[in-house]
């Protein structure tokens, strides 16, 4: 049966809404099932991974559901996870978003040994090497998410505001804006609404004294904005967005993500973003920013150069 929607109204939405949490243990996983929880969500926390498609094939709950998602779960693999998020994104009924809760080593190194707690990857040994397993265990995934969340200075009430923001169905008059970078050679990040490339822009790639930078610093962010197209880009960029924002708002989004691509995702693409987030956000909309390539670049080798 195919649906037709009368003409002037929105889109019917997806049958199933649904959150997946992961992240380190010790991150603040279980705060943000909680803060779901509160929300209205159907909260499921390690159900294994094999059930998954089963609940999604039952009928809808009528409310999200959010899922927790960690090493503990049964039949937890990275390889079966992210396969199971490829299979949710094409599937048409499902409505998917990836939480992953990021915290520093030491933070956690630090909360374990207030707890005492034995890390589920090192029983027999210091939380340290624990750590150290599922923060390499967990990469592929973090560069999947949606939304990725720095709880290393967050109390337990500053992630569950943070969770509020971003799910909160009913705040939709503070509609979240996420604006992210990202390299082509990877391919666009999941869930954009909105898409601009960049690679037009002059590349600081090829000055010597910027290739090792990255777009966040004032001098790269000078040599593009000298491009003599930048300046008409970006004003014709952040009026279409102001333009659109409120629009979205009426149709009742809760966020909407928008993507800045070049060539290495390194620069331009996150110079832009900054720049138009900063924009948003003095415009009064809560903005959150990603660079995907650089948290990529951090969690892998920092010292490697950049494009």
């Amino acid at each position: 049966m195919t649906l037709v929607t009368a003409p002037g109204q929105p889109e019917p939405g997806p049958e199933h809404q649904l959150v997946l949490i992961t992240g380190p243990s010790g991150a603040g996983r279980s705060t943000a099932i909680h803060a779901l929880e509160d929300l209205g969500f159907e909260v499921i926390d390690n159900l294994p991974l094999s059930l998954v498609p089963r609940l999604i094939d039952g009928p809808s709950l009528g409310r999200p559901i959010a899922l927790g998602l960690d090493v503990r779960n049964r039949d937890f693999n990275t390889t079966a996870l992210i396969e199971l998020i490829d299979t949710l994104t094409r599937d048409p009924r499902i409505g998917l978003e990836l939480i992953y809760l990021d915290c520093d080593p030491g933070e956690l190194i630090r909360r374990y040994s207030q707890t005492r707690r034995r890390h589920p990857l090192a029983p027999m040994e210091t939380p340290t090497e624990g750590i150290a397993r599922e923060i390499d265990l967990l990469a592929p995934v973090r560069v999947r998410a949606d939304h990725l969340i720095d709880t290393t200075e967050m109390s337990p009430h500053d992630l569950k505001a943070e969770i509020g923001k971003w799910f909160d169905r009913d705040a939709t008059e503070h509609m979240a804006v996420s604006v992210q970078s990202f390299s082509y050679k990877r391919g666009l990040p999941r869930g954009l609404d909105m898409v601009f490339d960049c690679r037009f822009l002059a590349n600081p790639y090829w000055q010597v004294d910027l290739r090792e930078k990255d777009g966040r610093d004032s001098a790269v962010a000078a040599h593009i904005e000298s491009d003599p197209r930048f300046a008409d880009f970006f004003q014709r960029l952040q009026g279409l967005v102001l333009m659109l924002l409120p629009a979205h708002l009426a149709e009742g989004k809760a966020h909407l993500s928008i993507g800045f691509g070049c060539t290495g995702g390194q620069h331009r693409s996150v110079a832009v973003a900054e720049k138009l987030g900063k924009v948003l956000a003095e415009a009064g909309w809560p903005v959150s920013k990603r660079h995907r390539e650089l948290e990529r670049r951090a969690a892998t080798s920092p010292a490697l150069g950049s494009r």
